[in-house]
């Protein structure tokens, strides 16, 4: 998947590109910008303007330390939209390599949310109709929408409907705008500076946000499964049960015995 030469024109790169983490794994460097497919302009009409603010409030910040918490600078095109067919872009960050430890990331997250917090006290975007796979399971994960029947092998639809018949009305916490898509998206700058990427929005509460990324990390990242202990039961365990449906329905194609190991001990509670 490679940007068309419209997108480059409109956002003045060269035709040479290669490939660099995010964007579902498509996306690319093409000068001093980073190109991502899949973009809903909705959303980032929405979401850009905030992170612009956010990024520039950061990096500026009287009394920074250099390992601070960055966020990478969303560039619209030369003619003011922030997506073009599709494509979205940010500002290449030089010299990063992937986090990948687990409270690393979690600690990133709790920073971020907070800062979030503090600038986007609304979403009118959580009302529109779900655009794309994510945002129908998501839906689907808190009850919002029916459980399909007929998406999973026979396995996956086991463990779906066993989730999600263990989902109570325990309060997570208030809504507010997280990244939903953590694990994987957050960089290391050469100062040691986390760089958060990617920003995946949506209007639930931050302990989902949280579960999410400890189950992302024990999928993708190998983080010690012993983590799981901490989220089988009351709001963390409710929690987790939404992050997981969420992931089942979302991932194409879905490692069920992936799942069901890194779940065992959620897993066991409901069996229990």
């Amino acid at each position: 998947m490679r940007p068309t030469e419209r997108v480059l024109d409109f956002f003045a790169v060269p035709a040479d590109t290669e490939a660099v983490p995010g964007g579902q794994g498509h996306s690319v460097r093409a000068g001093d910008l980073v190109l991502s497919p899949g973009r809903d302009p909705v959303l980032q009409e929405a979401l850009n303007p905030t992170l612009a603010r956010l990024a520039v409030d950061l990096d500026t910040r009287p009394g920074r330390d250099h390992r601070d918490l960055r966020i990478a600078m969303p560039v619209p095109a030369r003619d003011g939209s922030w997506v073009v067919d599709g494509w979205g872009a940010t500002r290449y960050e030089p010299g990063t390599r992937t986090l990948t430890d687990l409270a690393a990331t979690l600690a990133v997250g709790a920073v971020l949310h907070a800062e979030l917090a503090r600038l986007v006290t609304d979403w009118p975007p959580a009302e529109r109709a779900p655009a794309n796979r994510w945002a129908q399971a998501e839906r689907i994960a808190f009850g919002e929408a029916p459980v399909p029947d007929d998406v999973l092998a026979p396995d996956g639809q086991h463990l779906l409907r066993a989730l999600a018949e263990h989902r109570d009305a325990t309060p997570l916490g208030p809504r507010r705008l997280v990244h939903g898509d953590l694990a994987g998206n957050v960089l290391l700058d050469p100062d040691g500076a986390p760089v958060v990427i990617d920003v995946a929005p949506y209007w639930r509460p931050t302990l989902w946000a949280e579960a999410t990324v400890v189950l992302d990390c024990l999928l993708r990242f190998g983080a010690d499964p012993a983590v799981m202990e901490e989220w089988t039961d009351g709001p963390s365990g409710q929690a987790m049960t939404r992050s997981a449906i969420f992931r089942l329905l979302s991932d194409r194609p879905a490692d069920v015995p992936l799942f069901e190991w890194a779940l065992a001990p959620l897993l066991a509670s409901i069996r229990a």
